[in-house]
């Protein structure tokens, strides 16, 4: 059941006006019936998926209760280690095992032996590798003593089901996530207004943008050996925009959509394409996922060689980026553009002061001086993208090699362009937007605020009309679904 399909459109519809008029008297009622309604979203996809999730739910939430209950530190660590590396094998077999058995097979011949290592048909499980991430952010933070563990297993459970996150996030912490669902939610006129803002624009940016360049980017992607520099560039520029509007647009959605049943979901994004370095990107996409590595793998590593000064520190940070690249996908291409994000950090660690986190200086003041900083970040993350959505990593070199063709000047020798050039006036528009709210969470809040009511309605009905343009009977995945 996908967030732009209507199907969920009517789920959602059912879900809110049962929630609110019927089934909202006290916390455990509401927590009851959103866990249900959760599964139910989940089910719409694989039945036997949900067996899963309750393996995990329960393997955390019992998992937790045994380190919190031991009394020496030694059989904490045991029953921690044993509880993480089961997350990990069960994470793995379903979405590392045929990547293993490849790589081993092609490892082996290199040494002149042919053994046929088995692959599998495997279904990887729709939002595996967050509801996984949510099990470990709270068994480690209880081991850490952060925080107790939650005894009431509705609670616990809703906090990792909970539909709005459950298949592509934000991965939310139980610090964040847990202290609002102990409490009754009470009904907010201006919060169901904020959150039909979030799922309006959120629409907006997958409808609008993203599945509209998503055509375009797959031609170019596919068959990048037969375009010239421009194309190449600007099939890298389309898939920048393409994710963005796709992921962080299926974020908004998932905020606006909790927003309604009145709680708060973690930011996922605050204006990436505006960050002055790389460390800075990485304060600003995919924040939940960031924030989650620089805890829980970053720290770490970087406390363990903490003797060994910034080597330490680069050892903590490539380490750190190379588990971001094989979450995002079982690929050599994945990997790859997980240690190049780790190489672009070496400047930051060798001629600065060291970092003690994985986050760049964020603020929303800027200058005409940030611009070179800004157009320097993008384009290195440009190059980045294009390991990203390559097929393969021989592809992306057949990609870059590309760009370098003496072609630089040439027309685009693409199809469809005054209909790219369309969506490229949008993501203008888009970009505005964004910079001028950039102080917000939510860029178009502030027409909730505009004292006209004709004025107010006529903006709303103008976003309904733009994404009604866009829509189609052919209902689109979201990017982050396959990782």
């Amino acid at each position: 059941m996908l967030f732009n399909s209507i199907d969920f459109i009517v789920f959602l519809a059912v879900v809110f006006v049962l929630y609110w008029n019927f089934l909202s008297k006290t916390k455990n009622v509401q927590n009851i019936f959103l866990t249900i309604a959760s599964f139910t979203f989940y089910i719409f996809w694989d039945w036997r998926f949900s067996l899963l999730l309750i393996f995990s739910v329960l393997l955390n939430y019992y998992g937790a209760i045994l380190v919190e209950n031991q009394s020496s530190s030694r059989s904490r660590s045991l029953f921690l280690t044993a509880v993480v590396v089961l997350n990990i094998v069960v994470l793995g077999f379903f979405k590392y095992y045929n990547f293993f058995a490849n790589s081993a097979s092609v490892l082996f011949s290199k040494f002149g032996l042919s053994i046929d290592v088995p692959t599998l048909s495997i279904i990887l499980p729709i939002g595996i590798s967050f509801y996984t991430f949510h099990g470990l952010s709270y068994i480690i933070d209880v081991y850490y003593k952060r925080i107790k563990t939650h005894r009431n297993l509705v609670d616990y459970t809703l906090f990792v089901t909970y539909f709005p996150l459950l298949v592509a996030g934000p991965i939310e912490r139980a610090t964040h996530l847990l202290p609002q669902l102990k409490v009754k939610r009470e009904f907010s006129y201006i919060q169901c207004v904020q959150g039909l803002e979030l799922i309006l624009w959120g629409f907006l940016k997958k409808l609008v943008i993203a599945d509209s360049l998503a055509p375009f980017v797959s031609t170019i992607f596919d068959n990048s050996g037969s375009h010239n520099s421009t194309a190449l560039i600007l099939g890298a520029i389309a898939f920048a925009f393409q994710v963005y509007g796709d992921f962080s647009g299926y974020t908004d959605i998932a905020r606006g959509v909790s927003r309604l049943f009145g709680i708060e979901l973690l930011l996922n994004f605050s204006y990436p394409y505006f960050s002055r370095s790389i460390p800075e990107f990485w304060s600003r996409w995919h924040i939940s996922l960031s924030s989650w590595l620089n805890d829980y793998v970053f720290m770490p590593i970087a406390l363990k060689y903490r003797d060994y000064g910034k080597h330490g520190i680069f050892l903590a940070v490539f380490s750190t980026f190379l588990v971001s690249g094989i979450w995002h996908g079982a690929a050599w291409h994945f990997i790859a553009w997980g240690a190049f994000h780790g190489l672009l950090y070496l400047p930051f660690i060798y001629k600065g002061k060291g970092l003690r986190s994985m986050f760049g200086k964020r603020t929303e003041n800027y200058s005409l001086r940030d611009l070179p900083s800004i157009l320097l970040t993008f384009s290195l993350v440009l190059i980045g993208y294009i390991m990203f959505r390559a097929n393969s990593l021989t592809d992306a070199m057949i990609y870059y090699k590309g760009l370098f063709t003496g072609s630089l000047m040439e027309v685009p020798n693409i199809q469809g362009k005054t209909t790219l050039l369309m969506i490229f006036v949008f993501i203008l528009i888009l970009l505005i937007i964004e910079f001028k709210g950039r102080h917000t969470t939510n860029p178009i809040s502030h027409i909730a605020n505009i004292k006209s009511r004709f004025v107010r309605w006529s903006l709303y009905s103008l976003l309904l009309f733009v994404i009604g343009m866009y829509m189609n009977n052919n209902v689109s995945a979201f990017i982050y679904f396959q990782f």
